[in-house]
């Protein structure tokens, strides 16, 4: 194993993916089965709906962060990033089992209304899923050099995902969703444990020379996400007052702070690279921050809110048959989404570069999601737009990750990966919160479909100001080249 590993041989890199593979089945069975479940099973509304998913994103600003920077410190079981997935993946499939258990457990506690415990084992499973998510991602850019290698590592990573996101949807589509929780567990499981003892983590890792000094602080780490400074405090804000129990009439706070963050990704999109020094990686960064948050408000409304798009526009189908539909659209959003990234996208990126084709890949959803909202009035209509929907999804998945992983320090991967998952946890909370409310009161369920539409727009235009870069590292530093 260890002379593939040494090759960097595609056995090697596809076992290497099997961990950020288990978290994101983990995630396509909460995709396919959570809002169903909450909606025909228990019968919450929209709203609670949305705040039931708020947990996740809650639970990833703390999780991905905290544990970036412990993964990039510690050294336990022979590996930094070993731990957090042996301990994330065992929890994740055991939350997995919790799901549709939910009204049991409600019952045995002796609780009245099911909300508190469906958001508590969305917190437990989001958490665990965290826990696992950021070193699964790091262990990638941990073990191949930066460049090409780098990009075949994360697009066999969304290739292997994709595919087994594939898998769970077809289960769901095939026998149901209570079927893809308990095959989910297993998966989960089997892929979180078998590659990290077979994996040899390096001991140490390249460290970019001017940074050996930084020190990481609640201020450094809130200076990073400047563009994304709106989205967190509308998340305190809108969470609080919902604590409170207070509702907002009319969509003034909503107003307000979509202003502001409008001003504050303006402001870091128009950054002008000032040469190749390191510093200037940062203000990049922070560009990539700014232009993969706009892409998951899209993404996010469209995963938690279509169960209502589909009761509109099939008002025929039952409780199964819709979860039916809902998984065979996931599953041909998934299908293309597994193909593309090793056979089309590493191509067309190692020609035209990541940044181009990430942004070609957005527009290209951008048109389908208009799509769906026009043409979608048939299962096999959306089926098909859900398809086309595949080529930004592979994109969103995997290029970015790569792209960001090289405009910062490598020994301090996992820190800037948690920080990074911020500009989808943040983003995801203002839909649960924020975005909710508008569609519960929207008589066109339809109109999640053109946020998605805007949102991939706008986004896909803010990664165009994001510099393609060449890194290579030299000796223990890291030399940086824009172009």
């Amino acid at each position: 194993m260890l002379g593939m590993q040494r090759r960097l041989s595609t056995p090697f890199l596809v076992l290497l993916t099997l961990p950020a593979t288990a978290m994101g089945f983990a995630l396509s069975v909460q995709i396919s089965a959570l809002s169903w479940i909450l909606s025909t099973r228990y019968g919450l509304d929209l709203h609670d709906i949305g705040l039931v998913w708020a947990a996740g994103p809650l639970a990833g600003i703390v999780g991905q962060v905290l544990i970036g920077i412990l993964s990039d410190e510690v050294w336990l079981w022979g590996g930094r990033r070993r731990p957090f997935l042996i301990i994330g993946g065992t929890l994740a499939a055991l939350m997995l089992l919790a799901l549709p258990s939910i009204g049991v457990i409600s019952e045995q506690l002796g609780f009245d209304g099911i909300l508190g415990v469906a958001i508590a084992v969305a917190i437990a499973l989001d958490l665990s899923i965290n826990v696992s998510f950021n070193p699964a991602r790091s262990l990638i850019t941990d073990v191949t050099p930066e460049g090409a290698e780098r990009t075949r590592g994360y697009t066999w990573m969304q290739t292997v995902s994709g595919s087994f996101g594939v898998l769970a949807y077809a289960i769901g589509a095939a026998f149901g969703n209570v079927a893809l929780i308990y095959v989910g567990a297993g998966i989960v499981l089997l892929f979180s444990l078998l590659p990290v003892f077979v994996v040899t983590e390096p001991r140490e890792l390249p460290r970019i020379e001017s940074s050996g000094g930084e020190r990481t602080s609640v201020g450094s780490v809130l200076r990073l996400i400047e563009p994304l400074w709106a989205f967190l405090l509308y998340d305190i804000v809108a969470m609080s007052l919902r604590l409170a129990g207070i509702t907002p009439t009319g969509y003034g706070l909503e107003i307000a702070f979509g202003t502001l963050a409008a001003v504050l990704i303006w402001r870091a999109l128009s950054v002008r690279p000032q040469g190749v020094r390191v510093a200037d990686d940062y203000a990049d960064y922070r560009k990539v921050l700014a232009a993969n948050s706009l892409s998951w408000i899209g993404m996010q409304t469209m995963f938690v809110y279509m169960i209502a798009f589909a009761q509109q526009r099939f008002p025929t189908l039952g409780a199964d048959d819709l979860g039916k539909v809902l998984s065979m659209s996931f599953l041909w959003l998934n299908a293309v989404a597994a193909l593309l990234p090793a056979l089309v996208l590493l191509p067309l990126a190692r020609r035209f570069g990541e940044v181009r084709v990430h942004a070609m890949s957005l527009a290209t959803m951008a048109v389908a999601f208009a799509g769906i909202y026009l043409f979608a009035r048939s299962p096999l209509v959306l089926y098909a737009l859900m398809a086309l929907l595949g080529i930004g999804w592979a994109a969103i998945v995997s290029l970015p990750f790569s792209i960001m992983s090289q405009r910062v320090d490598p020994a301090r991967i996992g820190l800037y990966m948690g920080v990074f998952n911020l500009s989808i946890v943040l983003p995801q909370l203002v839909v649960s919160l924020g975005v909710g409310r508008f569609i519960s009161g929207a008589t066109d369920k339809g109109l999640i479909f053109l946020i998605g539409a805007a949102s991939m727009a706008f986004s896909a235009i803010a990664w165009r100001s994001v510099a393609n870069k060449d890194r290579a590292i030299v000796g223990t530093t890291v030399e940086v080249r824009s172009h």
